[in-house]
Protein backbone atom coordinates (compact mmCIF):
# COMPACT_ATOMS: atom_id res chain seq x y z
CA UNK A 1 0.00 0.00 0.00
CA UNK A 2 2.52 2.38 0.78
CA UNK A 3 4.87 1.64 -2.43
CA UNK A 4 1.53 2.48 -4.18
CA UNK A 5 1.24 6.01 -2.36
CA UNK A 6 4.67 7.00 -3.11
CA UNK A 7 4.42 5.51 -6.88
CA UNK A 8 1.34 7.52 -7.00
CA UNK A 9 3.00 10.89 -5.33
CA UNK A 10 6.16 10.68 -7.74
CA UNK A 11 4.22 10.32 -10.63
CA UNK A 12 1.83 12.90 -10.17
CA UNK A 13 5.29 15.23 -9.23
CA UNK A 14 6.32 14.20 -12.58
CA UNK A 15 3.79 15.27 -14.43
CA UNK A 16 3.24 18.73 -12.57
CA UNK A 17 7.20 18.82 -13.76
CA UNK A 18 5.99 17.79 -17.55
CA UNK A 19 3.92 21.02 -17.67
CA UNK A 20 6.14 23.65 -15.27
CA UNK A 21 7.03 25.13 -18.79
CA UNK A 22 2.96 25.83 -19.52
CA UNK A 23 2.54 27.19 -15.72
CA UNK A 24 5.80 29.63 -15.32
CA UNK A 25 7.31 29.68 -19.11
CA UNK A 26 11.24 30.70 -19.50
CA UNK A 27 10.21 32.80 -22.91
CA UNK A 28 8.00 36.05 -21.82
CA UNK A 29 4.68 36.71 -23.95
CA UNK A 30 4.19 39.23 -26.94
CA UNK A 31 2.71 42.35 -25.92
CA UNK A 32 -0.83 42.49 -26.17
CA UNK A 33 -3.51 45.06 -27.67
CA UNK A 34 -5.33 44.94 -24.30
CA UNK A 35 -7.80 43.17 -21.77
CA UNK A 36 -10.75 42.36 -23.23
CA UNK A 37 -13.36 40.99 -19.98
CA UNK A 38 -17.04 40.07 -20.27
CA UNK A 39 -17.95 43.56 -19.32
CA UNK A 40 -15.92 45.12 -21.62
CA UNK A 41 -17.75 43.10 -24.72
CA UNK A 42 -20.87 43.66 -23.12
CA UNK A 43 -20.25 47.62 -22.82
CA UNK A 44 -19.16 47.80 -26.58
CA UNK A 45 -21.72 46.04 -27.98
CA UNK A 46 -24.63 48.37 -26.41
CA UNK A 47 -26.25 50.02 -29.55
CA UNK A 48 -26.07 53.17 -30.98
CA UNK A 49 -27.42 56.31 -28.37
CA UNK A 50 -29.73 58.86 -29.81
CA UNK A 51 -27.13 61.71 -29.69
CA UNK A 52 -22.98 61.36 -28.15
CA UNK A 53 -23.12 62.62 -24.03
CA UNK A 54 -20.34 64.96 -23.42
CA UNK A 55 -18.83 64.43 -20.20
CA UNK A 56 -15.48 64.89 -18.08
CA UNK A 57 -13.83 63.09 -15.94
CA UNK A 58 -10.86 65.12 -13.36
CA UNK A 59 -9.75 62.02 -11.00
CA UNK A 60 -11.25 58.38 -10.16
CA UNK A 61 -9.46 58.09 -7.20
CA UNK A 62 -8.23 55.42 -5.30
CA UNK A 63 -10.48 55.64 -2.12
CA UNK A 64 -9.61 52.46 -0.10
CA UNK A 65 -6.53 53.54 1.58
CA UNK A 66 -4.86 50.49 2.03
CA UNK A 67 -1.13 49.05 0.95
CA UNK A 68 0.09 45.44 0.31
CA UNK A 69 0.54 43.56 3.10
CA UNK A 70 3.95 42.60 3.10
CA UNK A 71 5.92 39.71 5.55
CA UNK A 72 5.68 41.15 8.93
CA UNK A 73 4.83 44.55 7.75
CA UNK A 74 2.88 46.69 5.19
CA UNK A 75 4.79 47.46 2.32
CA UNK A 76 4.36 51.14 0.30
CA UNK A 77 3.04 50.15 -2.96
CA UNK A 78 -0.75 50.12 -3.05
CA UNK A 79 -3.66 47.49 -2.64
CA UNK A 80 -5.45 48.82 -5.93
CA UNK A 81 -4.09 50.64 -9.05
CA UNK A 82 -3.89 54.21 -9.48
CA UNK A 83 -4.49 54.77 -13.04
CA UNK A 84 -8.51 54.23 -12.62
CA UNK A 85 -9.12 57.48 -14.14
CA UNK A 86 -7.36 56.31 -17.21
CA UNK A 87 -9.48 53.29 -17.27
CA UNK A 88 -12.69 54.77 -16.70
CA UNK A 89 -12.02 57.03 -19.52
CA UNK A 90 -11.34 54.28 -21.84
CA UNK A 91 -14.00 52.05 -20.91
CA UNK A 92 -16.10 55.88 -21.59
CA UNK A 93 -14.68 55.58 -25.32
CA UNK A 94 -14.89 51.73 -25.48
CA UNK A 95 -19.31 51.89 -24.47
CA UNK A 96 -21.49 51.38 -28.05
CA UNK A 97 -17.90 51.21 -29.93
CA UNK A 98 -17.45 54.92 -29.35
CA UNK A 99 -20.79 55.97 -29.85
CA UNK A 100 -22.12 56.87 -26.57
CA UNK A 101 -19.71 59.37 -24.88
CA UNK A 102 -17.54 62.09 -26.24
CA UNK A 103 -15.03 62.45 -23.12
CA UNK A 104 -12.84 66.23 -22.82
CA UNK A 105 -9.49 65.66 -21.31
CA UNK A 106 -9.42 67.18 -17.32
CA UNK A 107 -6.95 64.96 -15.36
CA UNK A 108 -4.25 66.69 -17.02
CA UNK A 109 -5.53 70.37 -17.61
CA UNK A 110 -2.90 72.42 -16.13
CA UNK A 111 -0.68 70.75 -18.80
CA UNK A 112 -2.99 71.46 -21.25
CA UNK A 113 -3.54 75.13 -20.33
CA UNK A 114 -0.15 75.76 -20.55
CA UNK A 115 0.47 73.84 -23.59
CA UNK A 116 -2.52 76.41 -25.60
CA UNK A 117 -0.26 79.43 -23.64
CA UNK A 118 2.96 77.97 -25.49
CA UNK A 119 1.02 78.51 -28.74
CA UNK A 120 -0.41 81.91 -28.23
CA UNK A 121 2.99 82.60 -27.24
CA UNK A 122 4.67 81.25 -30.21
CA UNK A 123 2.27 83.07 -32.52
CA UNK A 124 2.39 86.47 -31.08
CA UNK A 125 5.85 86.77 -31.16
CA UNK A 126 6.51 85.07 -34.61
CA UNK A 127 3.26 84.99 -37.00
CA UNK A 128 2.59 88.13 -36.64
CA UNK A 129 5.85 89.59 -37.48
CA UNK A 130 6.38 87.26 -40.87
CA UNK A 131 2.56 87.44 -42.31
CA UNK A 132 1.78 91.36 -40.82
CA UNK A 133 -1.60 90.28 -39.99
CA UNK A 134 -3.67 89.67 -36.70
CA UNK A 135 -2.26 86.49 -34.46
CA UNK A 136 -4.91 83.06 -35.33
CA UNK A 137 -6.50 82.57 -32.40
CA UNK A 138 -6.84 79.13 -30.51
CA UNK A 139 -10.22 78.14 -30.61
CA UNK A 140 -11.87 77.49 -27.27
CA UNK A 141 -12.45 74.66 -25.14
CA UNK A 142 -15.25 72.53 -25.10
CA UNK A 143 -17.42 72.36 -21.77
CA UNK A 144 -19.11 69.45 -20.76
CA UNK A 145 -22.99 69.53 -19.31
CA UNK A 146 -22.15 65.97 -16.84
CA UNK A 147 -19.19 65.67 -15.14
CA UNK A 148 -18.49 61.90 -13.40
CA UNK A 149 -16.97 61.32 -9.95
CA UNK A 150 -16.16 58.47 -8.10
CA UNK A 151 -13.29 55.74 -7.40
CA UNK A 152 -12.62 52.49 -6.27
CA UNK A 153 -14.22 52.94 -2.79
CA UNK A 154 -13.26 49.55 -0.96
CA UNK A 155 -11.16 46.49 -0.94
CA UNK A 156 -11.92 43.70 1.17
CA UNK A 157 -9.31 40.92 1.45
CA UNK A 158 -8.96 37.52 2.93
CA UNK A 159 -13.23 37.58 2.76
CA UNK A 160 -12.86 33.81 1.93
CA UNK A 161 -9.65 31.41 2.60
CA UNK A 162 -9.37 27.95 2.92
CA UNK A 163 -7.62 24.61 1.83
CA UNK A 164 -7.43 21.30 1.87
CA UNK A 165 -3.99 18.95 2.79
CA UNK A 166 -2.92 15.68 3.37
CA UNK A 167 0.28 14.13 4.57
CA UNK A 168 1.32 10.18 5.21
CA UNK A 169 5.08 8.75 6.12
CA UNK A 170 6.44 12.33 4.72
CA UNK A 171 4.67 12.17 1.35
CA UNK A 172 1.69 14.22 0.82
CA UNK A 173 -0.15 17.53 -1.07
CA UNK A 174 -2.33 20.23 -0.06
CA UNK A 175 -4.21 23.39 -1.45
CA UNK A 176 -5.02 27.01 -0.37
CA UNK A 177 -7.53 29.54 -1.61
CA UNK A 178 -8.36 33.03 -0.87
CA UNK A 179 -11.04 35.77 -2.28
CA UNK A 180 -10.82 39.08 -1.84
CA UNK A 181 -13.02 42.00 -3.70
CA UNK A 182 -12.44 45.33 -4.64
CA UNK A 183 -16.08 47.69 -5.20
CA UNK A 184 -16.07 50.94 -7.43
CA UNK A 185 -18.50 53.68 -7.18
CA UNK A 186 -19.40 56.01 -10.05
CA UNK A 187 -21.86 59.17 -10.65
CA UNK A 188 -23.29 61.34 -12.75
CA UNK A 189 -23.34 65.13 -11.78
CA UNK A 190 -24.81 67.85 -13.98
CA UNK A 191 -22.47 71.02 -14.42
CA UNK A 192 -25.13 73.44 -14.63
CA UNK A 193 -27.66 72.77 -11.55
CA UNK A 194 -24.89 70.26 -9.40
CA UNK A 195 -27.37 67.65 -8.55
CA UNK A 196 -26.29 64.36 -8.70
CA UNK A 197 -27.96 62.53 -11.35
CA UNK A 198 -27.57 59.22 -11.12
CA UNK A 199 -24.77 56.79 -9.00
CA UNK A 200 -24.14 53.03 -9.28
CA UNK A 201 -22.28 50.65 -7.61
CA UNK A 202 -20.29 47.68 -9.17
CA UNK A 203 -17.97 45.24 -7.35
CA UNK A 204 -15.62 42.46 -8.78
CA UNK A 205 -14.34 39.16 -6.73
CA UNK A 206 -10.51 38.35 -7.12
CA UNK A 207 -9.66 34.87 -7.05
CA UNK A 208 -6.05 33.21 -5.98
CA UNK A 209 -5.67 29.31 -5.27
CA UNK A 210 -2.22 27.69 -4.59
CA UNK A 211 -1.27 23.93 -4.98
CA UNK A 212 2.14 21.92 -4.07
CA UNK A 213 2.70 18.78 -3.22
CA UNK A 214 6.33 16.95 -1.92
CA UNK A 215 8.05 14.23 -0.81
CA UNK A 216 10.46 14.21 2.34
CA UNK A 217 11.54 10.77 2.89
CA UNK A 218 14.20 8.22 3.41
CA UNK A 219 14.43 5.92 0.89
CA UNK A 220 17.82 4.16 2.68
CA UNK A 221 20.73 4.28 4.89
CA UNK A 222 21.75 8.07 4.96
CA UNK A 223 19.57 8.38 1.84
CA UNK A 224 17.23 11.15 1.64
CA UNK A 225 14.89 11.96 -1.02
CA UNK A 226 13.13 15.20 -1.28
CA UNK A 227 10.82 16.32 -4.19
CA UNK A 228 8.74 19.56 -4.31
CA UNK A 229 6.53 21.02 -7.09
CA UNK A 230 3.69 23.42 -7.09
CA UNK A 231 2.03 26.30 -8.55
CA UNK A 232 -0.02 29.63 -7.63
CA UNK A 233 -2.89 31.75 -9.70
CA UNK A 234 -3.63 34.91 -8.88
CA UNK A 235 -6.23 36.88 -10.75
CA UNK A 236 -4.26 40.43 -11.58
CA UNK A 237 -6.19 43.07 -9.07
CA UNK A 238 -6.02 46.04 -12.01
CA UNK A 239 -8.16 43.30 -14.83
CA UNK A 240 -11.04 43.23 -11.83
CA UNK A 241 -11.12 47.08 -11.10
CA UNK A 242 -11.00 47.50 -14.88
CA UNK A 243 -13.60 44.48 -15.02
CA UNK A 244 -16.10 46.87 -12.15
CA UNK A 245 -15.28 50.35 -13.72
CA UNK A 246 -16.83 48.70 -17.09
CA UNK A 247 -19.44 47.14 -15.47
CA UNK A 248 -20.21 50.88 -13.99
CA UNK A 249 -19.88 52.55 -16.90
CA UNK A 250 -22.49 50.21 -18.50
CA UNK A 251 -24.80 50.31 -15.37
CA UNK A 252 -24.86 54.42 -15.42
CA UNK A 253 -26.09 53.94 -18.65
CA UNK A 254 -28.87 51.84 -18.80
CA UNK A 255 -29.73 53.23 -14.78
CA UNK A 256 -30.06 56.99 -17.15
CA UNK A 257 -31.83 55.53 -19.82
CA UNK A 258 -34.57 54.22 -17.29
CA UNK A 259 -34.52 57.52 -15.45
CA UNK A 260 -35.30 59.28 -18.84
CA UNK A 261 -31.66 61.00 -18.89
CA UNK A 262 -30.37 59.48 -22.23
CA UNK A 263 -31.82 56.70 -24.53
CA UNK A 264 -30.55 54.77 -27.40
CA UNK A 265 -32.18 55.41 -30.62
CA UNK A 266 -33.99 52.63 -31.54
CA UNK A 267 -37.07 52.38 -29.13
CA UNK A 268 -37.46 48.56 -29.39
CA UNK A 269 -33.69 47.68 -28.66
CA UNK A 270 -34.48 49.98 -25.88
CA UNK A 271 -37.27 48.12 -24.35
CA UNK A 272 -35.47 44.80 -24.89
CA UNK A 273 -31.94 45.77 -23.41
CA UNK A 274 -33.76 47.41 -20.42
CA UNK A 275 -36.19 44.44 -19.90
CA UNK A 276 -32.78 42.16 -19.61
CA UNK A 277 -31.03 44.67 -17.41
CA UNK A 278 -33.74 45.24 -14.82
CA UNK A 279 -34.11 41.48 -14.50
CA UNK A 280 -30.27 40.98 -14.00
CA UNK A 281 -30.73 43.89 -11.37
CA UNK A 282 -33.52 42.68 -9.39
CA UNK A 283 -31.73 38.72 -9.40
CA UNK A 284 -31.69 37.46 -6.37
CA UNK A 285 -30.87 33.88 -5.30
CA UNK A 286 -33.19 32.37 -3.14
CA UNK A 287 -33.23 28.83 -1.16
CA UNK A 288 -35.54 27.33 0.38
CA UNK A 289 -35.35 24.86 3.48
CA UNK A 290 -37.56 22.51 5.46
CA UNK A 291 -38.42 22.48 8.85
CA UNK A 292 -35.26 20.12 9.78
CA UNK A 293 -32.98 22.80 7.96
CA UNK A 294 -32.70 20.66 4.58
CA UNK A 295 -32.51 22.34 1.44
CA UNK A 296 -34.94 21.58 -1.16
CA UNK A 297 -34.76 24.18 -3.74
CA UNK A 298 -32.77 27.00 -5.26
CA UNK A 299 -34.67 29.70 -7.72
CA UNK A 300 -32.74 32.13 -9.25
CA UNK A 301 -35.68 35.27 -11.02
CA UNK A 302 -32.62 36.08 -13.27
CA UNK A 303 -32.72 32.94 -15.33
CA UNK A 304 -36.98 32.26 -15.12
CA UNK A 305 -36.13 28.56 -16.30
CA UNK A 306 -33.53 27.81 -13.79
CA UNK A 307 -35.07 26.22 -10.50
CA UNK A 308 -33.91 23.06 -9.26
CA UNK A 309 -35.48 21.57 -6.05
CA UNK A 310 -33.46 18.99 -3.96
CA UNK A 311 -34.83 15.34 -3.00
CA UNK A 312 -36.00 14.83 0.46
CA UNK A 313 -33.12 12.62 2.77
CA UNK A 314 -34.39 9.77 5.16
CA UNK A 315 -37.42 8.29 5.49
CA UNK A 316 -40.58 8.91 4.60
CA UNK A 317 -43.37 10.11 7.04
CA UNK A 318 -46.51 7.81 6.58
Amino acid sequence: MLKLITASILGSLLLLGGCSHKIQPVKSAKAQLGYKTQSHLELRALPEPAQPIIVVVYKFRDQTGQYKPGTGTTGWSTAVTQGATSMLIKALQDAGDGKWFTVLERESLPNLLNERKIIRQTRKEYDAKTKGARVQKLPPLLFAPIMLEGGIIAYESNLITGGLGARYLGIGANTKYQRDMVTIYLRAISVKKGLVLKSVTTNKTIFSMGMDAGVFKFVGFQELLEVEAGFTTNEPPQMAVLEAIEKAAYSLIMEGVNEGLWKFKDPKIQAKLMKKYLREKSAIVTAEFDQKGNLIAVRDPSNPKYGKKFKRKGPRRR
